[in-house]
């Protein structure tokens, strides 16, 4: 069964790639409009990039803020290919399983910060072992869509969020790990005074940590440990 699944998982790594793409404030579909997209659907594979910030091409950016209120709901939306919306695709497939992952960053000017700031983290989710579920599992029956919340008690101003899903399936081997994100502009309203503390990228990750270099379809794997800072609690 392991090399089973292992050589279909080699046979996926070129396939069913995927950007975040579009984000909803609350209901409101906000598309594309202040995402920083990135040039392909490729993944970062360096977590010693500046690539691993906002993607390739994704630490400067030029464009539209979304407003959103401190405590309020967003939601971003994954899909394998640009514009393409239809739910009957998986948001990432080819067994490109992995956690899915939420960071905000304090900055002066969400349309030109270029992601150097620290950034703390608004959600997490790895791995259900009792329904051997993964965080975008959940992304691929939702329509490449997962919500946050907005920490309630952050202070008000610009802020780069910055949504993120691992794919694990050839991370058994050095710099298997594939990293999928994409850098949206928001500009908070309301909040309090809050200013999480947070890590660096590049530095949060390191290659050899346990939930970036491990073999998913090994006997022996039976929980997973998400990379990165704990969730802010707030």
């Amino acid at each position: 069964m392991r090399t089973i699944a292992a050589a279909l998982a080699l046979a996926a790594t070129a396939a069913s790639h995927a950007t975040f793409q579009e984000l909803w404030v609350g209901s409101e579909d906000e598309v594309s409009t202040c995402a920083r997209l990135p040039a392909n659907n490729n993944p970062v594979t360096n977590v010693a990039s500046n690539d691993i910030r906002c993607n390739v091409g994704g630490t400067t950016a030029a464009g539209a803020k979304c407003s959103v209120a401190a405590g309020e709901s967003v939601t971003v939306e994954m899909h394998q290919q640009p514009g393409d919306r239809d739910c009957t695709k998986e948001a990432l497939g080819g067994n490109h399983f992995g956690p899915v992952m939420v960071y905000m960053s304090k900055v002066d000017d969400a349309s030109s910060a270029d992601g150097s700031s620290s950034w703390f983290k608004i959600f997490e989710d790895g791995y259900d072992s009792a329904t051997k579920t993964w965080g975008n599992d959940k992304l691929n029956k939702n329509c490449g869509k997962q919500e946050v919340t907005i920490p309630a008690d952050i202070a008000p101003g610009d802020y780069l969020l910055r949504a993120e899903t691992i794919a694990l399936h050839t991370a058994s081997q050095a710099n298997g790990a594939q990293f999928y994100m994409t850098c949206y502009q928001l500009t908070v309203t309301g909040g309090g005074s809050a200013n999480p503390t947070g890590v660096k990228f590049p530095g949060a990750y390191s290659a050899s940590d346990p939930g970036i270099k491990v073999d998913i379809w090994g006997n022996s794997f039976t929980e997973y440990t998400i990379p990165g800072p704990p969730v802010y609690s707030g």
